[in-house]
């Protein structure tokens, strides 16, 4: 048996698909590609397919990482050939390589997400970078979510690691963010935005890097 780590990329075309849907892209992917995918036991058997940390809606990427366990060895370069030519447009695999069989769960090593964000400024540089200063220096951030009827309360500041400016030009303000990605909870570019002081949701959110737990 052997284990592989997928790196790929999720562009505009993309976006707003489902997590659901894009494990059945990647099945009928690597089904229509025939690689030799090993399945897991019970009653209904399903491929053996762990993605690291669904990706929000609406937001691309060029940092997501999924594992696949096959029955017998495959060169990694093999399989991003085979598979390519299957995928739909706006997904794309940067990188295949092995990982040991018993290396721990992919989604149990993720820690941050680190994103870049487009958002309309209303601020000048100044004001922004005071403002991300602010929120850093911030040892608490009560914080609410409302989704559906529920209303979630906790500690946004807990979930933001680093903040910083990439950089301003004409209306946009582009801004980075390490954001926390794990059991205990997960950072969300648009309420740090939010907290940020921004009237308007960003307009564009690019996930560029997972960091794994080291070991």
């Amino acid at each position: 048996m052997q284990r592989l780590r997928v790196k790929f990329s999720r562009g505009e075309e993309v976006k707003f698909i489902s997590h659901l849907d894009l494990m059945r892209f990647w099945e009928r992917a690597l089904r229509r590609a025939r690689v030799p995918l090993a399945y897991s036991e019970g009653f209904t058997l399903h491929p053996r397919i762990s993605l690291a940390a669904p990706l929000p809606l609406g937001v691309t990427s060029e940092a997501e990482l999924m594992d696949i366990w096959l029955t017998r060895w495959m060169p990694p370069k093999s399989l991003i050939i085979m598979v390519s030519k299957q995928l739909p447009h706006g997904i794309s695999i940067l990188d295949v390589g092995a990982i040991e069989l018993s290396a721990p769960s992919l989604q149990s090593q993720v820690r941050f997400a680190e994103y870049r964000v487009d958002v309309e400024m209303d601020k000048t540089v100044q004001e922004v970078t005071a403002s991300l200063q602010k929120l850093l220096s911030t040892k608490q951030l009560p914080w609410q979510h409302v989704r559906d009827t529920k209303t979630r309360s906790y500690d946004l500041r807990a979930l933001v690691d680093d903040l910083w400016l990439i950089g301003c030009q004409n209306s946009l303000c582009t801004l980075g963010m390490r954001l926390r990605c794990d059991a205990g909870g997960s950072g969300r570019p648009e309420q740090v935005v939010a907290a940020l002081g921004f009237p308007q949701r960003p307009e564009f959110v690019h996930r560029t890097k997972l960091i794994l737990r080291a070991g």
